[in-house]
């Protein structure tokens, strides 16, 4: 997976805030990283519901400034539209919130890192299984 430009799911950053092995490998194997808005407003919802709020919320203000945050806009909208259609005519749904993050790997033309089998099959996303 060297040399390779990935976004990361919600899941890889908790893997990576929980040290495993095989994704800070891959990170650190990776040409670059990015992580979508929308990640970060999944994992500030989970900190805010956490017993741990304000240790986890500095923890992602930290980590916020070590990556690359790409938001959404106009190109992003039009991948979600694209995407969402298709899933629609597929009759496979997703959640709202991996359609966005879906729609910026598309834009962006990164790997998507995820564990969830949900992304696998949606046309122009490419996946890789941390």
């Amino acid at each position: 997976m060297s040399g390779k430009l990935f976004l990361l799911d919600t899941n890889i950053v908790i893997a990576l805030f929980a040290n495993e092995v095989g994704v800070v490998k891959n990170i650190a194997n990776a040409e670059g990283v990015f992580v979508p808005s929308v990640v970060f407003g999944e994992l500030l919802y989970g900190a805010e519901l956490s017993s741990r709020k304000d240790q986890n919320i500095k923890k992602l203000q930290e980590f916020s400034t070590a990556c690359h945050i790409l938001d959404c806009n106009y190109e992003t909208a039009k991948n979600y539209s694209l995407v969402k259609s298709f899933l629609k005519k597929k009759g496979k749904p997703i959640p709202e919130n991996d359609v966005w993050i879906a729609a910026t790997a598309v834009q962006y033309q990164l790997v998507l890192a995820t564990r969830d089998r949900h992304f696998d099959g949606i046309k122009n996303l490419k996946v890789a299984k941390w």
